[in-house]
């Protein structure tokens, strides 16, 4: 059993489908009464960095949905690092709480936090990934199609942490990628690398592009995001001048398979990384996919907390 949820990567294949299926079962459990009371007692704490609408929402209800409660923690209460070492933070939050969820700027300060706290720590979202997205975006293609496995999964855009970890789950479940997005704006090297080797395994078929048209062909899914994410609004000008080929538009979608599904992990900026017609239309799962952030996250919750 595992102690944290930092990454898609700690977790095997098995493990990951147990995490579905327990999704699966939890969310229809909710849909017919109501989830069993599992983590009555039980507290965890919620430090945010940077703002949320569905991360706060979604594990802040997930653990009423179970029976226990959330706090949450502004930045100006907690000054990660900064007002206080990620060390201290850990093991005071320790002795209150019985777990720990992080949305943060650095990755590192999820790991120094799952290092020091002797709780379970949940990687909420850092700057290298964001792997409580990435389980609910596979739920929804599992829900769509009923496997992962030879799914062809594109992803049309900045190669951020989003795509990392939706990389990440595609390649441990089977399921084929392709990325499309403009040169200097590629995911991390050595995350493709340990994609590269899983994929030897799984059976996995990966593939790096510049065009997004031949991304597209043969996809079942096709994902998109923002072109600036918080943090790199330095950046917009440039980015608004390179991304533009990169719009998820009818035009793109009608070049993927006819019952392909388009997804977005929100906020989305219309008419920009995608068009109000897309985010609106027939092939669309926005919104059915944010909805599975509570979901998802209350398989992780269960996993981890249950025992605690």
């Amino acid at each position: 059993m595992h102690k944290d949820f930092l990454d898609i990567i700690d977790y095997s294949q098995d493990e990951l489908q147990e995490l579905l299926d327990l999704a699966v079962r939890l969310k229809r459990e909710y849909q017919e009464g109501g989830n069993e009371p599992v983590l009555k007692g039980k507290v965890l704490a919620m430090i945010f960095q940077k703002p949320s609408l569905r991360t706060r929402v979604s594990f802040d209800m997930a653990m009423r949905h179970l029976g226990g409660d959330a706090l949450y923690l502004s930045p100006n209460e907690i000054g990660l690092g900064k007002r206080e070492s990620v060390a201290d933070i850990a093991r005071v939050l320790q002795g209150y709480v019985h777990g720990i969820m992080a949305r943060v700027f650095e990755h590192q300060h999820v790991l120094e936090l799952a290092h020091w706290a002797n709780i379970p720590v949940i990687n909420g979202l850092s700057d290298f990934s964001h792997p409580c997205q990435a389980l609910a975006d596979a739920l929804i293609i599992y829900e769509t199609f009923g496997k992962l496995k030879g799914v062809n999964v594109t992803y049309v855009g900045d190669g951020n942490n989003v795509a990392v970890s939706l990389m990440q789950i595609s390649t441990k479940m089977g399921a084929n990628f392709s990325i499309a997005n403009p040169e200097n704006f590629d995911m991390p090297g050595a995350a493709v690398e340990t994609a590269l080797e899983i994929a030897r395994g799984s059976g996995s078929h990966l593939s790096f592009l510049r065009d997004p048209h031949e991304a597209v062909r043969f996809a079942d899914v096709i994902y998109t995001d923002t072109w600036t994410s918080m943090g790199q609004e330095e950046e917009a000008a440039e980015r608004e001048r390179v991304f533009p080929p990169y719009q998820v538009n009818d035009q793109l979608v009608s070049e993927a398979n006819p019952d392909v599904i388009v997804m977005h992990c929100l906020p989305a900026h219309r008419n920009h990384e995608l068009t109000d017609s897309v985010a609106d239309g027939p092939h669309s799962r926005i919104f059915p996919q944010a909805h599975n952030r509570l979901h998802a996250q209350k398989a992780i919750l269960y996993s981890l907390l249950r025992g605690e």
